[in-house]
Formats: structure tokens, sequence, C-alpha cells
């Protein structure tokens, strides 16, 4: 019973949260599009030639380390600079060492963080009073496994995260972000420290959002439905690999039992006990966030949730976590 009205109580949470979503703003002034790509030559192409339509002044693609020709299938364009990244220092991860080197020569006033596997159907920009925004994009899941966990990543923010509140309080803790689009504010980021301050962190998006919370400026998760598409893996094994990455650090040791219990007891345990109200509220919290009928394999979605749960602490007690070919 308690897992029933835990549920309706979020779903509740998230509804609430859905219709105090801001929209993704257009852009308005000079920005520079940053995309670090390692091995990414099936989507670099789109990728940039996305940015340049929807009108980005500058195209900024690092190279990092790629070992399939990237860089030979960028596009070529009067606004698009191709950098040879270097290997991350000491001390570096992959991503933040990538993004850093692209920043370093960028001309924008602001700046978007993007992934080589989004495409950008719109420039977007930074409402007033904000230093950050991230742009939650329409994510495509292709293999079944993606098809089942993917959608949680949208539905759990909406679902926990107090949104207007995490918008004005200067508390990190209320942070939520997705890498895949960031919007900066160029010289916010730079008085930040830039990638720099969150050069080990594997969640270096939600890292980067504390970070600017911390030097007492604003920012938030944003609809980015009608604005990005992400097709963030292309394998069950690659979906697997990402999420074994970064589950640890974003849910820390005590997160790491506590969400999944939690997680269980509202969305799985009332299917098995047959209630009817508990097994309504998943699915109903489901819809909020993704409305199509794949809401009813909420219960389903979060045992596989508990499953790449322990795969993930597997791994990194093992210290076998690696991803695209490197240690993390």
């Amino acid at each position: 019973m308690r897992g029933d009205l835990l549920a309706v109580g979020l779903t509740l949470h998230a509804a609430v949260n859905a219709r105090l979503l801001r929209a993704s703003v257009p852009a308005t002034r000079p920005t520079t599009v940053v995309v670090p790509a390692r091995d990414e030559a099936t989507h670099i192409a789109a990728c940039v030639r996305a940015a340049l339509a929807a009108g980005a002044d500058q195209v900024v693609v690092v190279d990092d380390g790629s070992a399939d020709g990237t860089a030979a299938a960028v596009p070529t364009d009067d606004r698009v600079r191709v950098l040879a990244g270097s290997a991350p220092p000491d001390g570096w991860l992959g991503k933040p060492w990538a993004c850093t080197q692209g920043a370093a020569v960028a001309t924008g006033e602001v700046l978007v963080f993007l992934d080589a596997d989004v495409v950008l159907h719109a420039l977007p920009g930074l409402p007033d009073g904000l230093a950050l925004v991230s742009p939650y994009p329409r994510l495509v899941a292709r293999p079944p496994l993606a098809r089942l966990v993917q959608p949680l990543l949208r539905w759990s923010w909406l679902t926990f995260l107090p949104l207007r509140l995490a918008e004005t309080s200067p508390r990190p803790s209320l942070s939520a972000a997705g890498g895949q689009l960031l919007v900066v504010d160029a010289a916010a980021y730079r008085a930040v420290g830039g990638h720099a301050a969150v050069r080990s962190r594997v969640v270096e998006d939600v890292e980067l959002l504390k970070a600017f919370k911390r030097r007492g400026f604003r920012g938030v998760v944003v609809d980015g439905r009608e604005v990005a598409t992400c097709t963030m893996y292309d394998t069950n094994r690659a979906v697997v690999d990402g999420w074994a990455k970064s589950l640890p650090a974003a849910l820390g040791p005590l997160g790491s039992v506590a969400v999944p219990a939690v997680l269980t007891a509202a969305y799985v345990l009332p299917w098995l006990r047959r209630s009817p109200v508990g097994m309504a509220a998943g699915i109903a919290g489901r819809l909020v966030a993704d409305p199509s009928p794949a809401a009813v394999t909420q219960p389903l979605s979060v045992l596989a949730f508990d499953v790449l749960v322990a795969v993930a602490w597997w791994r990194r007690v093992r210290g076998t976590t690696r991803w695209k070919g490197r240690p993390v």
C-alpha cells in the first residue's frame, strides 16, 4: 500500500513539473557549437550540417583521438573548424578535456556543447537570468534495452526534481542536466573555470551546473524535444557500457542501494500485488514524460535499471569500467 501511495505522489509531482517545465528559447546572440567527437564517423556529418542549418555562427569539432576517420567525415564549411584533440592530461577525463579544447577557440558569446549523436532542429539560446540551460532532447531509442531504459532519463528528473526550486535555489544538490546538449553563457563559463572545474567528473554535465551555482549563476533543465533529437546508443552493449560508466558517479554508494529500492517498491511491487492504484499510477507517471504505449513497460524498465546498477558497481569494483576504449 505504501508503494501505491508513493507512486501516486510521484506521479502528481511529475504532472506539476511538466506544467512548470520551461520551453527552450531561440538563440539571439553569436553562438559557437562545440562538438567533442570520439569515433563518431557515422554521426558527425549529420550533427554538423544540422548545427549549421540551425544558424550556428561557428562549429568547432574536437576529434578526440578517433580511429574511425571522424575528422574526415566533417563537412567543409567556412564556419566549421576541426581540431585534432590531444590526449587527456593526468587527472582529466576525455570529454571534459575535449570540451575545454573546443571552448578555447570558440568566438561566440554563447557556447552550445553538443554530442555528435545529436541533431539540432533549432539553435537554442539562454533565457534572461540564466547562465546555463540544458535543453533535454527527444531521445531516439533503437536497441531493445535502450527502449526500456532511455525513457527513464527524462522521467527521472521530471519525477524527482522540483524544477522551479531547482532554478531559483543556489543549492548545487538541486541540479539536473544532460550532457548531450548544454547551452552556457561564455563569460560565465570562463568565470567558473570551464570544464577544468569538472575535469575528473564522469557526470560532468550535472557537475558543471553545480559549479555554476557555486559561483552564483543560475541554470536549469528545459524542454528540448522540439530543439533536437539524440540517438545515444546503437547497440545493447553500448547501452550497458554507457549506463555502467555513469551510474556509480550519479548515484553514489548509498543512492545505488536506496534508489533501486524506492523505484522497485513504487513501480514493480504494485504489479506483483496486482494493485490497480499502484499500476495505474506507475503508467500515468511514465505517460507524463513519455506519452507512448511504451509507458506500460515501466516495471520492466525499473527492473532493467536495477540490473544496470548492479552491473555498474560490479565493473567499478573490478576496475573494468571503460568508455570508448578508455578506463573510467
